[in-house]
């Protein structure tokens, strides 16, 4: 897989190190010399280019064309919306995604101005902070979808309303699903005539909405 990643600051030196270890081929185009020299010796099996993402040109000298991803990731907003028309609508690149720096700015991060994907920073880490607030002793292990659902992981708590009760007699949210109950480092089916015990851990899918009830259903707040 190819991708460029246009920003060579912090985001996007990182990123590119992430999916250079995965195996992927990045190009990183940065448009400060200085910046480039450095990102070239530190970075091993990046290339990197001199130049504005928001020049057509230096797309075409990046390889734009032959590209499956570009990620926008620099720290203005404008410019990376520009990559992203350019990526999108010139190009024709697969996927796009786009970093947005200003969370005022993120309604003009749409598919009709070529961003398939906005990460919007200030919005993903509050939305954290505020999960894991009110999930107490739950743990998001993997999220789908660009969110919609999660694969989670909780306790069940002594004084849950889950603690002694089979997996049939549970009244779970309607879209939720245990996946795996692991009790004494041991991994058991869940079937429905399962017990569920204290201290079993269970790993469940889940939709965004269903997971506090999930929570308290299993870690301790209903039927405490």
């Amino acid at each position: 897989m190819f991708v460029i990643i246009v920003g060579g600051g912090k985001v996007g030196a990182h990123l590119a190190r992430l999916l250079s270890g995965a195996g992927m081929r990045v190009l990183l185009v940065e448009e400060r010399r200085e910046l480039c020299r450095e990102l070239s010796r530190e970075l091993d099996g990046v290339g990197v280019l001199e130049g504005s993402g928001c020049d057509p040109g230096v797309l075409e000298r990046a390889g734009v064309r032959e590209a499956d991803a570009v990620a926008a990731v620099t720290g203005t907003d404008e410019a990376n919306l520009v990559v992203a028309s350019l990526a999108h609508a010139e190009f024709g690149v697969r996927r796009v995604i786009a970093r947005v720096n200003d969370p005022k700015h993120l309604w003009l991060f749409t598919p009709k101005l070529g961003v398939d994907v906005a990460l919007n920073q200030a919005d993903i880490l509050s939305h954290l902070i505020a999960e894991e607030m009110s999930l107490g002793e739950m743990i998001t292990l993997l999220k789908l979808r660009k969110g919609e659902y999660s694969l989670v992981e909780v306790k069940v708590h002594p004084r849950s309303g889950a603690a002694g009760r089979s997996i049939m007699e549970l009244a779970l949210p309607a879209e939720s699903v245990i996946a795996a109950v692991i009790r004494g480092g041991r991994l058991i089916v869940p079937r429905g005539n399962l017990v569920l015990e204290s201290g079993d851990e269970v790993l469940a899918l889940a939709h965004a909405r269903e997971i506090p009830k999930l929570s308290a259903l299993l870690g301790g707040a209903e039927g405490s």
